[in-house]
């Protein structure tokens, strides 16, 4: 009989591996679990009505479990801030060879709205009603199209090798920046006044395709790869 004992368990046996794994599936969980409880109270009782204790309560969780993994009380639901902040720098700076900023942004927006991306702004009738009735969670989406405008310029800025503060860095993000609010907010209005997804994807490509069409004697062939 082999009586030689197993070797320690190291990073690259499963050994090591599986607890870490297992702790960070559960912690996800964990996080989504809370961000969908508090979603539903938002929905049902408005947003400023809802405490962070009866999300816990709902939750099942410790009030410091529920700040531990949302800071703030809009972090709750809004839930994909940095996705949303960033999403536009991160298009620019993948874009394709001899692309423009302004062709990879058309471009990935197009396949936005054909996937009905809740980033984009697809977050059907009751979660728009919820930003839309909230003066915290409108204040907030004001703040993140700031955030992603300044991401934007940032990006810009390394494609072109300027300064973010250029004028005509800041100019082209502001444009664009620009096409990205009001047709976000299209497809808030849109949803809020009952048109299904499918009515307002079908919408908002027509009136996206007119908005970049505006921008393209002037950016154009801005920032090509």
């Amino acid at each position: 009989m082999d009586t030689r004992t197993s070797p320690p368990a190291t990073a690259s046996t499963p050994g090591a591996t599986a607890p870490q794994g297992l702790r960070e599936a559960k912690k996800q969980e964990t996080r989504q679990l809370i961000s969908d409880h508090a979603t539903r109270l938002f929905i049902e009782q408005g947003f400023e009505n809802t405490t962070i204790a009866e999300i816990a309560a709902a939750s099942r969780v410790a009030k410091k479990t529920v700040t531990n993994y949302f800071a703030r009380k809009e972090d709750l639901a809004l839930d994909h801030q940095d996705e949303f902040a960033a999403s536009p720098a991160r298009v620019v700076m993948s874009r394709d060879p001899g692309e423009s900023a302004l062709a990879a942004l058309r471009r990935a927006f197009e396949a936005a709205v054909a996937a009905q991306d809740p980033v984009a702004g697809f977050a059907g009738p009751e979660f728009s009603r919820m930003i839309t009735d909230s003066p915290t969670l409108s204040a907030c989406l004001r703040n993140l199209h700031d955030r992603r405008e300044q991401a934007l310029a940032e990006a810009l800025a390394e494609a072109v090798g300027a300064r973010p503060d250029d004028i005509t860095v800041r100019t082209v993000a502001g444009l664009l920046g620009a096409v990205h609010r009001v047709l976000f907010q299209r497809i808030q209005d849109l949803t809020l006044a009952g048109h299904t997804n499918d009515e307002i994807a079908g919408t908002i490509g027509q009136e996206a395709a007119r908005a970049f069409d505006l921008l393209e004697p002037a950016i154009g062939d801005y920032a090509v790869a």
